[in-house]
C-alpha cells in the first residue's frame, strides 16, 4: 500500500491552517465524501457535521459544509457535539454519512475530521484510501451544476436526540439522586450537554470547563487534565469527578478521595460488572490493545473472561467487536465502548455505567477499582539506525524468548518502533518489580547492540 498523505489512524488531522487541515483540504473533502455515498445510496446524500469548540472549526465546518453543497448533498450542521453523538445522529436521522471536525484531546492550533458511516461506524481503509484519491485528484469527481446543487441546514435540537439516549443506558432502576459529581468538559464539545445528562437523571453536578472561548479546549482541564477535578472533588466533598476530553469519547474519573483511576482499573471494573449482569456477550470476551496492562489481563481471567488485544486505538478495537460479537472494550486513556449503546467511545456514557457498577456492588470506587492489581511496568527507549522486523533478528528473538521464560505466564513483552521517532519502545510488565528491571534491560541492550 503506497503511503497515505491525508488519513492516520483517526481520520485527518494536523496543525489548522496548514495542509491537511486547510479550508481547501475540508471542502474537497466535502465533495469527495458526498460523491462517494451519491454513487453508493442517493442522488443528495445526508451528511451530519458536528464540531468540538476550536476556533478552526468555524472555518472547516464551512469549508466542508460547502463541499457537501457543492457536489449536491444536504448538510445538516449540529453546532458543538461529542463525536459520539455525531456517530448517534447519524445513524439515528438514517444520514449517509457523519463527520466529526475535532483534533479530541489536542490543543486548539490542531484540528481534525473523522468520518462515520451511516451505522455510526468509522470509515474501514479501504473507503479512506477511495476518498484520499479524490481529495489529491478532484478531477476524479464529478461536477453537478443547476438544480443538482445542495444546501445546508443548522439543526441544534439534534442535540436532544443524543441526551436522551445516553440517559437510556443508565439503568431504570438507579438513579443519580444524592450524588455530588464534578463534571469537567474540556471546555470542548460536552462542555453544555454533559452537566445536564447528569443533573436530568438526578446529580447535584458542580461544573468546570464549561466555558469555551476557541481557544481553551483542553487547557488544563478535562482528562488529560484532571487535577483540577481532584481539587475540586475534596473541595466540596464530591462523589465522583468526570473528566471528558475535547471531543467526549474518553473520560477521567476521579474517586471521592480524589484520586485519578488508572484507565484499565475501569475497564476491569467494568467487564466485571457486564460479566455479572450477564451482558458481557456469548463470546466473553472484553477487548483492548497491545497497551493495556497484564494485570488486567490477569484480573479478567480469574473473572471466566477472555482478553483480546488489538492495535492502539478505539476504532480497532470496535473492528475486532463487531467481527466476534463482543459487547464491551477500552483504552487505558480512557475510551470505554459499550457496544450496547454506542458504536464508539463515549465519556458521559462510560461514565453511567462506571456509577452504575457502583451503585450494583454497593461499595466506593476506590474499594472496587483497588481490586484490580496492576503490575509493574518499566519502558526503555533505545536509540536506532535502522527499522529491520524484530522476528528478522535472531538476537532479539533470542532475548524474547528468553524474557517470557523468566517472566512465565505473569508478565509479557511489547517491542515496537515509535511511529515518529526513530526509537524502539521495550516495554516489559511483570508481578515482581526488580525483575521487570532487570528483563527491560536485557533486551534494550541486546536491542541497542543489534540496531543502535
Amino acid at each position: 500500500m503506497s503511503e497515505r498523505r491525508l488519513f492516520g489512524t483517526d481520520g485527518v488531522r494536523g496543525k489548522a491552517n496548514v495542509f491537511p487541515m486547510t479550508g481547501e483540504v475540508a471542502f474537497v473533502l466535502g465533495r469527495a465524501v458526498t460523491s462517494y455515498f451519491q454513487q453508493n445510496f442517493h442522488k443528495k446524500p445526508l451528511i451530519i457535521i458536528g464540531k468540538d469548540t476550536r476556533l478552526s472549526c468555524y472555518m472547516l465546518e464551512q469549508a466542508f459544509s460547502a463541499g457537501v453543497c457543492s457536489q449536491g448533498g444536504r448538510a445538516i450542521l449540529t453546532g458543538p457535539l461529542p463525536t459520539p453523538g455525531v456517530a448517534f445522529v447519524t445513524q439515528s436521522m438514517r444520514a449517509d454519512a457523519g463527520v466529526m471536525i475535532s483534533a479530541s484531546h489536542n490543543s486548539f492550533e490542531d484540528n481534525g475530521i473523522k468520518i462515520f458511516d451511516r451505522t455510526g461506524h468509522k470509515l474501514p481503509d479501504e473507503i479512506e484510501i477511495e476518498l484520499e484519491k479524490m481529495v489529491l485528484d478532484p478531477s476524479l469527481i464529478s461536477v453537478r451544476l443547476g438544480d443538482q446543487l445542495g444546501n445546508a441546514k443548522r439543526l441544534d435540537e439534534v442535540i436532544g436526540r443524543y441526551i436522551v439516549q445516553t440517559k437510556a443506558a443508565l439503568s431504570p432502576q438507579y438513579s443519580l439522586e444524592g450524588l455530588r459529581i464534578v463534571v469537567d468538559g474540556a471546555n470542548g464539545a460536552g462542555y453544555k450537554l454533559a452537566p445536564v445528562v447528569f443533573e436530568e437523571l438526578g446529580a447535584e453536578v458542580i461544573p468546570l470547563g464549561n466555558t469555551p472561548n476557541g481557544t481553551n479546549i483542553n487547557r488544563g482541564c478535562g482528562a488529560l487534565h484532571p487535577q483540577l477535578c481532584a481539587e475540586t472533588v475534596k473541595k466540596y466533598r464530591a462523589d465522583l469527578g468526570v473528566c471528558l476530553d475535547g471531543d467526549g469519547d474518553r473520560l477521567t474519573i476521579v474517586d471521592s478521595r480524589g484520586d485519578v483511576i488508572h484507565g484499565d482499573r475501569l475497564i476491569g471494573l467494568c467487564g466485571k460488572f457486564l460479566k455479572d449482569n450477564q451482558e458481557i456477550g456469548p463470546s466473553k470476551e472484553v477487548v483492548g490493545t497491545v497497551m493495556s496492562n497484564f494485570g488486567l489481563e490477569h484480573f479478567l481471567q480469574k473473572q471466566g473472561l477472555n482478553f483480546i488485544r488489538t492495535a492502539v486505538g478505539d476504532r480497532y478495537i470496535v473492528e475486532h467487536m463487531r467481527q466476534s460479537g463482543a459487547l464491551f472494550g477500552g483504552e487505558p486513556s480512557g475510551h470505554l465502548v459499550f457496544k450496547k449503546y454506542s458504536t464508539t467511545g463515549d465519556g458521559i456514557l462510560a461514565a453511567l455505567k462506571v456509577i452504575e457498577s457502583i451503585k450494583f456492588y454497593d461499595k466506593d470506587l476506590c474499594d472496587l477499582t483497588h481490586e484490580i492489581e496492576l503490575f509493574p511496568q518499566v519502558i526503555e527507549n533505545v536509540q536506532v539506525q535502522k527499522r529491520v522486523p524484530f522476528e528478522n533478528v535472531p538476537e532479539i528473538q533470542e532475548a524474547l524468548l528468553k524474557a517470557q521464560n523468566q517472566l512465565k505466564d505473569e508478565g509479557r513483552v511489547l517491542l515496537r518502533y515509535s511511529g515518529t521517532e526513530a526509537l524502539a519502545r521495550v516495554m516489559v510488565e511483570g508481578r515482581h518489580q526488580k525483575l521487570v528491571s532487570e528483563v527491560c534491560k536485557e533486551i534494550a541492550t541486546v536491542v541497542q547492540k543489534v540496531l543502535g
